[in-house]
């Protein structure tokens, strides 16, 4: 089977540090690797970027196809996104932009390649305008499984922060819907979640419990907390994905709940078992 022209491009791109040739060469490119919505694979596509107003910004355009292509459908589903970017590799959250934001920043795209209005004009759909936003620089080396513990806390954190904000502004009144904004974070952080929540049940649990049995019952009980959390992350993944105008004190009280519990249990996790995670080397050692 012939190798097809994206992945040549990007084995290309991958071999020579983010440079190409051919249709590409001198032009910004970046790889982006997106969650199948239904698949759950990998899937990298080259895409054009432009830097603007500080943010990393990709369009959906698809040549101007009449469908959204595949990768903007995939971060629909999945906002947590691989970025590569001439030698860098980094994880994002692609928000798309709405409104007045999104007006800017297409504007701004079709004066520096004007090629994207000439495909706006093809198409009755609004071309979609992404931002990746980058994640923020840790602020302590890793050395330690505690320290990759508190890393991973202080993201999600962050990201409960951001939705805890949204929703309470919503419920002001100060935002007319809920927004892709909110979403993607929303989403991201369920995704987060999730995922590190898995990490602690299948690998860091059981090598505790092996060497600190004393931790038992400690073990037991963020397990119980893990299946209580998950339980509530599930409800508002649900919400999210059929939430109305009319129901932003819902979604309120359903992110101002699992914040709390959230909260708790990383405080009663880092009290606990940081102590033990301080004697293990991250990266592990042999």
């Amino acid at each position: 089977m012939p190798i097809s022209f994206n992945q040549n491009v990007i084995d290309e791109f991958r071999a020579n540090g983010g440079k190409v040739g051919g249709p590409f060469e001198g032009g910004d490119l970046l790889l982006l690797t997106t969650t199948g919505a239904r698949s759950g694979q990998p899937h990298t596509v080259p895409l054009g970027y432009v830097r603007e107003e500080g943010e990393l910004v990709v369009i959906a355009s698809a040549g101007g196809a009449p469908d959204d292509p595949h990768w903007y459908r995939n971060l629909l589903a999945n906002p947590v996104v691989r970025v590569e970017l001439g030698t860098e590799t980094f994880d994002s959250i692609a928000v798309p932009t709405e409104g007045a934001r999104r007006e800017r920043l297409f504007a701004a795209v079709v004066r520096i390649a004007p090629g994207y209005g000439d495909y706006q004009a093809r198409t009755e759909r609004e071309l979609p305008v992404v931002v990746l936003e980058r994640p923020e620089t840790p602020t302590r080396e890793v050395l330690s499984l505690a320290d990759k513990l508190l890393e991973a806390h202080t993201w999600l954190r962050a990201q409960l922060r951001y939705v805890r904000e949204e929703a309470q502004a919503h419920v002001a009144g100060r935002r007319a819907s809920l927004g892709l904004q909110m979403r993607q974070h929303c989403l991201a952080f369920c995704e987060g979640l999730t995922h590190h929540h898995r990490g602690e049940d299948a690998a860091i649990f059981p090598a505790l419990a092996r060497s600190h049995p004393e931790l038992a019952g400690t073990l037991d009980a963020l397990g119980e907390q893990h299946r209580a959390i998950g339980r509530i992350k599930d409800e508002l993944v649900a919400l999210l994905a059929a939430v109305e105008a009319e129901q932003p004190e819902r979604l309120r009280a359903d992110v101002e709940r699992m914040a709390a519990e959230l909260e708790a249990h990383l405080a009663y996790e880092e009290a606990e078992l940081l102590p033990a995670l301080a004697g293990i080397p991250f990266p592990p050692v042999g």
